[in-house]
């Protein structure tokens, strides 16, 4: 019936084909970007190293441990030394003394008149070699009170 002339449905089909094939666009450039991102975040070179998580947890474990110590050990170590304090625990996660995860108790009299943040950065500055080695990934949870407030 339309031969010869314009359709006159035609120009509104063809605007929601387009609308249609914006938004099918968008989404494959969505998922495209999302995975992109997934695959960054699992394949980074952890900090200090450029042979990837194995060799930095090798060494991690037994270079710089030394002398059969832990990284707890060497954490408990530094801590105590920096603050200038005895009372000081610190665990691996999972009941793993060599785990990358650690927790840390400490009481000290430098946490006198600070606010949490503050003590908190200071048990991280004692830590920081650690950390940047990647000897110890993350501190799980963080307790830094004066003895007062035990």
């Amino acid at each position: 019936p339309y031969l010869g002339t314009a359709c006159p449905v035609a120009p509104q089909q063809q605007r929601k084909q387009a609308i249609v094939l914006l938004i099918y666009m968008r989404s494959i450039l969505f998922v495209v970007v999302m995975f992109a991102a997934a695959a960054r975040a699992f394949t980074t070179v952890p900090r200090g190293s450029a042979s990837g998580r194995f060799g930095v947890l090798a060494r991690s474990m037994t270079a710089e441990a030394g002398e059969g110590k832990t990284v707890v050990d060497i954490c408990t170590e530094k801590i105590s030394a920096a603050l200038g304090t005895d009372d000081v625990k610190v665990t691996g996660a999972y009941d793993d003394p060599n785990g990358s995860h650690i927790t840390v108790e400490v009481y000290s009299d430098a946490f006198e008149g600070k606010r949490l943040v503050q003590r908190q950065q200071l048990v991280y500055k004692a830590l920081w070699e650690e950390l940047d080695s990647n000897a110890v990934h993350a501190v799980d949870s963080m307790g830094c009170k004066t003895p007062s407030e035990k």
